[in-house]
């Protein structure tokens, strides 16, 4: 079960609306490595987890993504609200208009629609824990990106913080790959899988 909190997890008030940067800022709501995704990634994976420490982590991650996919609708919302019909040509937000008017809505910068086939959910702890840290680092990029195009400390100052949650997260997924590895080394896990293993000669087939 969640609690909701109703405040966000960082502030955004912005004053100046832009719809150029909304459209840029859309990929980190629908694009591959956006919050959508990661929050979908994460909350799936948690139910194959076998060890509660890891379960925990997906969980405690997933769940916050779910909050930085509201601070970028927030955002979104903000950059776009009282536009002119010649600010949204002008700025050639005209092609997210056409089908959304300013409603936020999960699609990548290049106008992409958001899709499952970003993420991924395999069911193995290494396998899922080595997306995870790539997505992280994925989506660190994806926030350098915006930064180097937005100049608004109004929009800057957000996306800086949801930045730094990148890297926190990517950190907690590398010690929970360590924690993982550890014990799964102690059955040579690397070498062979005794489930289809059979004459591999391993301590773990003993």
């Amino acid at each position: 079960m969640f609690s909701y909190d109703k405040m966000l997890q960082y502030p955004v008030r912005i004053k100046n609306p832009n719809p150029k940067y909304a459209q840029i800022i859309a990929s980190q709501y629908g694009g591959p490595d956006g919050e959508l995704g990661a929050s979908l990634r994460y909350l799936s994976q948690r139910f194959s987890m076998p060890y509660p420490e890891l379960k925990g982590l997906l969980t405690d991650v997933g769940t916050e993504e779910l909050g930085h996919l509201e601070m970028i609708g927030t955002i979104m919302f903000q950059l776009t609200r009282n536009l002119s019909y010649d600010e949204i040509k002008r700025s050639g937000f005209d092609t997210y208009f056409v089908d959304h008017t300013t409603g936020v809505y999960p699609t990548a910068a290049s106008g992409f629609p958001y899709t499952a086939a970003s993420m991924q959910s395999k069911g193995d702890l290494i396998a899922d824990l080595t997306e995870d840290l790539a997505a992280e680092q994925k989506a660190r990029v994806t926030y350098d990106n915006i930064l180097r195009l937005v100049d608004d400390p109004d929009v800057r100052e957000p996306i800086k913080f949801l930045r730094e949650r990148e890297i926190v997260h990517f950190q907690r997924f590398g010690e929970g790959l360590r924690l993982a590895t550890e014990r799964l080394d102690s059955k040579n896990f690397y070498v062979c899988n005794p489930g289809f293993d059979d004459n591999c000669g391993c301590a773990c087939a003993q």
